[in-house]
C-alpha cells in the first residue's frame, strides 16, 4: 500500500470513530471513555490540536474542540453531558493521571 493511500484510510477510519462518537453513540460520555480507555473526545480533539500546531497551524484548544464536536464545547456538554457520580470522578482521577498527565 502507498502512503498516500494509508493516510487517506488512516483519515477515513478517524473520520467514522469521529462520527461514531458524536452521532451513534452521543450517550456515552466522556468520562467513561477515559476511565475505560484512557481517551475520550477531548483527547482526540487535543490530538486533533496537536497535529495542526506540529504543522504549524495555529489552532486554540477551543477551536479544535469545535472542529471535533461541530459546536461550541459548552453547548456540547449543556446537550449531551451528564453529571458524574463520585465513583466515576475518583476513577478519571486515576484515568487522568495514567493517560494525560504523565504523557504531557
Amino acid at each position: 500500500m502507498d502512503d498516500q493511500t494509508r493516510i487517506e484510510l488512516e483519515a477515513a477510519a478517524f473520520r467514522r470513530l469521529r462520527r461514531h462518537l458524536m452521532e451513534d453513540r452521543a450517550d456515552v460520555q466522556n468520562i467513561d471513555l477515559m476511565n475505560l480507555a484512557g481517551f475520550c473526545r477531548n483527547c482526540l480533539s487535543r490530538w486533533y490540536m496537536e497535529a495542526a500546531q506540529e504543522r504549524g497551524i495555529e489552532m486554540s484548544q477551543d477551536a479544535a474542540r469545535e472542529t471535533f464536536y461541530g459546536m461550541p464545547y459548552a453547548e456540547w456538554k449543556a446537550r449531551f453531558q451528564a453529571e458524574a457520580s463520585p465513583e466515576q470522578q475518583a476513577d478519571f482521577e486515576v484515568a487522568f493521571r495514567e493517560n494525560v498527565t504523565d504523557k504531557e
